[in-house]
């Protein structure tokens, strides 16, 4: 760091921080549809990042067709790939989970196995329609560009979308699981399944439907990553690992840890990645995580569950 001025530096962390929002955007994301899946029902979903991967193709559809068939409707696709990326994403997601999620209930090892196997066929699909080469969208033109608050600053436009969407969409879910009826059977179910279903909440109806809600918020995330990076038929398994430290380390089913924990890492990485290599940033981050968890394993936020 003796290298650089201190106007420099304060550029360097500034631009950083902001690189450090996209990919805490996409974590926070991908993240909030897993902390709902693990935290309510248990399902350790390994194919969750080949359903963040449904949405950056689906956003890839879009653009591609809009440019062939529909010229003038490319500045305003993006806003229409989110919607049917969140609807795509979910509605595989409630198929996957009347299919084959709801047959290992209390079988985590099998859920594990079996949404593992349920990744490598959705890979091979990926690859069987779109090939093994990355794609990328065309994004309109109000998300490209920068703005640029001093001369040595750049902020990128995409990035401030990305991060306003969101923040809309952790608004909606907690308005979802805090301030509605359905939340409200959701958390309970959480909390006490039996006497839930005693009581005359549809347990199985809940899961299905927590199940496709977690799955569209990911195809949102994949919808968000196109802004940032291109996509190809592994991307989602290289996010996997990220978005499961982040559930783990922030507290599973804990909105509030998710976000902490989203930024913390996102934050993290994105500095060290600029003075060390990306591998020695991901080592140091997740070394910092499992002694953390050492002392705290609950993660950093916590809530009460009945057994």
């Amino acid at each position: 760091m003796s290298d650089y001025t201190t106007q420099e530096l304060i550029s360097i962390f500034a631009m950083q921080g902001f690189a450090g929002f996209s990919l805490f955007s996409v974590l926070l994301l991908m993240a909030l549809g897993l902390a709902i899946i693990f935290g309510q029902m248990g399902v350790i979903n390994m194919a969750h990042g080949e359903f963040m991967a449904v949405g950056a193709y689906t956003t890839y559809l879009l653009s591609a067709m809009s440019e062939q068939y529909f010229p003038a409707f490319v500045q305003y696709y993006f806003i229409f790939a989110i919607i049917l990326s969140f609807i795509i994403a979910g509605l595989l997601g409630y198929l996957a989970e009347f299919a084959l999620i709801r047959h290992l209930y209390k079988r985590p090892l099998d859920t594990l196995l079996a949404t593992w196997g349920l990744s490598l066929i959705m890979q091979q699909i990926f690859r069987s329609v779109f090939g093994a080469r990355e794609v990328s969208p065309t994004l309109p033109e109000w998300l490209l560009g920068s703005y640029q608050p001093t001369e040595t600053i750049d902020i990128p436009l995409n990035g401030i979308f990305v991060l306003g969407l969101t923040a809309f969409v952790t608004l909606g879910v907690f308005i979802l699981m805090y301030r509605s009826t359905w939340g409200l059977r959701v958390r309970a179910t959480t909390q006490n399944r039996v006497m839930s279903g005693a009581v005359g909440i549809n347990t199985k109806k809940i899961d299905r439907l927590t199940f496709a809600l977690g799955c569209g918020i990911a195809g949102i995330a994949g919808a968000a990553f196109t802004t940032i990076a291109s996509t190809g038929p592994t991307t989602g398994s290289l996010y996997i690992v990220d978005t499961f430290m982040v559930v783990v380390f922030g507290g599973a089913a804990s909105l509030f840890g998710t976000i902490a924990s989203a930024f913390s890492i996102a934050q993290a990485q994105s500095i060290l990645e600029f003075f060390i290599s990306g591998s020695m940033a991901k080592v140091i981050t997740l070394l910092t995580i499992v002694v953390f968890l050492m002392m705290r394993p609950e993660g950093l936020f916590s809530i009460k569950v009945r057994k």
